[in-house]
């Protein structure tokens, strides 16, 4: 729609603007005009003049739809003004359809439609033709579009896309309510004829229901339709189009309208009077019967609430609602008892929940009827006087005491005679018994109350003429305190006075406790004993209120003279027989700053030095125990490291000779020999670390002096030996280091073996001895070898 009503804008205002002239139509739709001159402006350039020349022009050609002729449909004609009909022009056609949908007559330029157009489908065709010279194959006019318009015919009925429908409607709602809208759609062009203008009518659901012709709104037509005479109603809606007139196409569609619930019916009771039977052992709470109320409404306006009218028996029963069938459940509230009264009446009201004020003029939405209830004789077990009875008797009473009694009653009118005894299932039959006649409880054991303060049993009634029925109360006894024993200090105290104590403090606070009951408004009194009341270091102040506090009775206390004070306290209760008990505490004597915080208690802590606790002593005793281990530790293992370096020295002789203690390892173990004191010092330049410690990166570097080519090897072990002397990187232990450096003209050739011109008996250590002790070993070594050997010849 939008790019045809674009199209017919555009052409209107070439057509206005003079760039297009229409002709007079033709039978054949040929349009032409007459060559036009015209000034063309082009936007955004500077004006100048330009001559058009216009041959031809047409305007939109027209098709009709569903076209079903034997032969193609005729379209329209081309022609310029150029065509002088010597057949020198030829008419091309290209754009959308050109060779599927519309041919042209290269000659004739008369256009034809080749196959059958669905406006739905597709509404125009947009083309475009060219008249070109058909020796040259040059254009002799510019191509020039136009339109292509698919004529629509009625072939598309009303259809209801939304359809069936569903609906709902208030009961008794008043003529003209609202139910629904419902809309038909044509697929016809609605600008073109009648061919989508749609009318609603109802061909099925008169005289309840009506429809607007126009908008399809459809309402009620009747008033005071009622749910509870019809709920369903199943509407025919037709949309014809063509405005409804004869040879229109139509369409229809099914609204299903349901008629809501509204409370226009009160509840009703179907007779008015019920009668029930219940028995009279009944149970409180239990249902004994149902009555209902009828109510044709639905849902919530169905829900019904049951009072019970006041008189007589509404004391005695209660009626509640079941929410899912809506009836009145009748429940006991209190005993039945044949024997008292066989039957009880009173009403029953029932109403609706939710009310709607516009049916308050139909009447009371409510209605009453009468319940008869008639209680029948059961036979019943003993009663008990009593729900519960409760008994006191003293600890340590006499075995076969009475202690109370108990009583139950057969209350059906032939009454019979009724049997006591204890149930074996609770633990009072060992403690007590009962007279199986007479009822009365007695004791079979003695009892103490502080090993059971309670008993709890039970006791059972039967009657003598049906044993099965029974009945059970509990007995409560409670066991009476009598006074035998003796208060006492409730906890064990810690007490304790500074050396610096005034008279009159008070250092502790007591209280005691008691192992019988106390009765209510037990008092405890505190005292000395009468031997400690002479001349007493502290005395036993009474506060009246079951306390006392320990006071002190004399100005400073000395812990050299005397470290711990014994204090016999006595107590005594209110009860009778009065009990009493001495109780003794002991007192130490603390040091304590001013302020009376107590700084020790020990007794050694009294040589001690002012300022210094124990656990400061202690702890600098062991770092000093501690400290003597390390120093005798490393002193034995300095001396074992040297032992073993002498005794390495006398076995082990051999050249060039480096012994480690540890295993080291392996052959991979580079650190584990030093190979620079085997190279010749010509060739170091560098002073090494040594590896057989672990270096210090503080350490300064050894200084060695320059090694001359012809030092002597004298000289060269002297410094050497000086040079380890003051080594501050030396190990704390004696090692063996040999030097293999010779060096050169040295008065005793090479040290080696290897090479040597001179065997062994050759050889004169004694030399040795003038170099120093480091040597003097040496020399003792090979000159002991020399003398033992077997193989010398002499």
């Amino acid at each position: 729609m939008l790019t045809r009503n674009c199209l017919s804008l555009l052409l209107w205002v070439l057509f206005d603007g003079g760039l297009l002239t229409p002709l007079q139509p033709q039978p054949q739709q040929t349009l032409a005009t007459e060559p036009t001159e015209n000034v063309i402006h082009l936007p955004g350039r500077r004006p100048h003049f330009q001559r058009v020349k216009r041959g031809w022009v047409w305007n939109q050609f027209f098709v009709l739809e569903e076209y079903m002729g034997s032969e193609p449909q005729y379209v329209g004609k081309l022609h310029s003004d150029l065509d002088k009909g010597e057949g020198t022009v030829k008419y091309t056609l290209s754009g959308d359809g050109a060779g599927t949908v519309f041919t042209i007559d290269e000659t004739t330029g008369d256009i034809h439609a080749i196959r059958s157009l669905d406006r739905e489908e597709k509404p125009f065709y947009t083309l475009r033709a060219q008249a070109v010279d058909i020796e040259t194959r040059k254009p002799l006019e510019p191509e020039s579009e136009f339109i292509i318009k698919v004529q629509d015919i009625n072939d598309n009925e009303p259809k209801f896309l939304d359809g069936p429908y569903i609906a709902s409607v208030p009961e008794m709602s008043p003529v003209g309510a609202y139910v629904l809208q419902v809309k038909a759609t044509d697929a016809d062009d609605p600008t073109y004829g009648n061919s989508a203008r749609v009318v609603y009518s109802i061909l099925q659901g008169q005289p309840y229901f009506s429809i607007d012709p126009k908008t399809g709104v459809i309402r009620t037509a009747l008033p005071n339709m009622d749910r509870e005479v019809k709920e369903q109603y199943q509407v025919l809606i037709q949309a014809k189009d063509m405005g409804g007139q004869l040879g229109g196409l139509a369409g229809t569609t099914v609204v299903n309208i349901t008629l809501t619930d509204v409370n226009d019916n009160p509840p009703r009771f179907p007779k008015s009077i019920f009668h029930l039977k219940v028995p009279e052992s009944s149970p409180i709470g239990s249902a004994i019967g149902r009555i209902r109320a009828v109510d044709p409404d639905f849902g919530q306006n169905a829900e019904i609430e049951y009072n019970i009218v006041p008189g007589d028996g509404g004391n005695l029963f209660d009626i509640v609602t079941d929410e899912d069938t809506q009836e009145g459940v009748i429940k006991l509230k209190k005993p039945l008892d044949f024997e008292t009264k066989k039957a009880y009446t009173f009403k029953v009201e029932a109403s609706n929940v939710h009310l709607d004020h516009r049916f308050h003029s139909v009447g009371p939405f409510k209605d009453t009827a009468t319940v008869k209830i008639s209680v029948l004789d059961v036979e019943e077990p003993p009663v008990f006087s009593k729900p519960l009875y409760t008994m006191e008797v003293y600890e340590d009473t006499p075995i076969g005491t009475i202690i109370g009694a108990v009583t139950a009653q057969d209350l059906d009118v032939g009454s019979s005679a009724v049997r006591y005894f204890i149930d074996w299932k609770s633990d009072g039959d060992s403690y007590f018994t009962i007279d199986g006649t007479e009822g009365t409880i007695a004791t079979n054991e003695l009892l103490d109350r502080e090993s059971t303060a309670q008993y709890n049993f039970s006791i059972i009634a039967s009657k003598v003429s049906n044993p099965l029925l029974s009945s059970k109360v509990n007995i409560l006894i409670n066991v009476l305190d009598v006074n035998e024993f003796p208060p006492e200090i409730s906890v064990p105290y810690d007490t304790a006075v500074c050396e610096n104590a005034k008279p009159g403090q008070i250092i502790q606070i007591v209280s005691a406790a008691d192992r019988d009951l106390s009765p209510a408004g037990q008092r405890f009194s505190f005292r000395l004993s009468p031997e400690a009341a002479i001349k007493p270091n502290f005395t036993v102040h009474d506060f009246r209120n079951n306390t006392a506090g320990i006071e002190t009775r004399r100005n400073g206390y000395s812990r050299r003279q005397q470290e711990l004070y014994f204090l016999p306290v006595v107590i005594e209760d209110s009860s009778y027989p009065v009990q009493s008990s001495t109780n003794t505490m002991t007192i130490r004597v603390c040091r304590c700053d001013s302020d009376g915080t107590i700084l020790s208690c020990n007794v050694e802590a009294i040589f001690l030095p002012v300022g210094l606790s124990t656990g400061a002593l202690i702890a600098i005793l062991l770092c000093i125990v501690i400290l003597l281990a390390i120093v005798v530790l490393y002193v034995a293992l300095r001396r074992q490291k040297k032992k073993d370096t002498l005794m390495t020295s006398k076995e082990d002789i051999r050249d060039n000779v480096i012994h480690y203690d540890d295993e080291g390892g392996g052959e991979e173990d580079t650190q584990a020999f030093d190979i620079g004191a085997l190279r010749n010092p010509k060739v170091i330049e560098d002073n090494k670390i040594r590896r057989d410690i672990k270096p210090d990166s503080l350490c300064l570097p050894r200084q060695r002096p320059p090694v001359e080519d012809n030092t002597d090897i004298r000289d060269f072990i002297n410094q050497r030996l000086q040079e380890n002397d003051v080594d501050p990187t030396a190990p704390p232990y004696d090692s063996l280091a040999t030097y293999a450096y010779e060096g050169n003209g040295s008065v005793a050739d090479s040290l080696s073996s290897i090479d040597s011109l001179t065997t062994e008996a050759d050889q004169d250590y004694d030399y040795l001895t003038d170099w120093g002790p480091r040597f003097k070993v040496l020399a003792d070594m090979f000159g002991e070898e020399e003398s033992y050997n077997p193989d010398k010849v002499t």
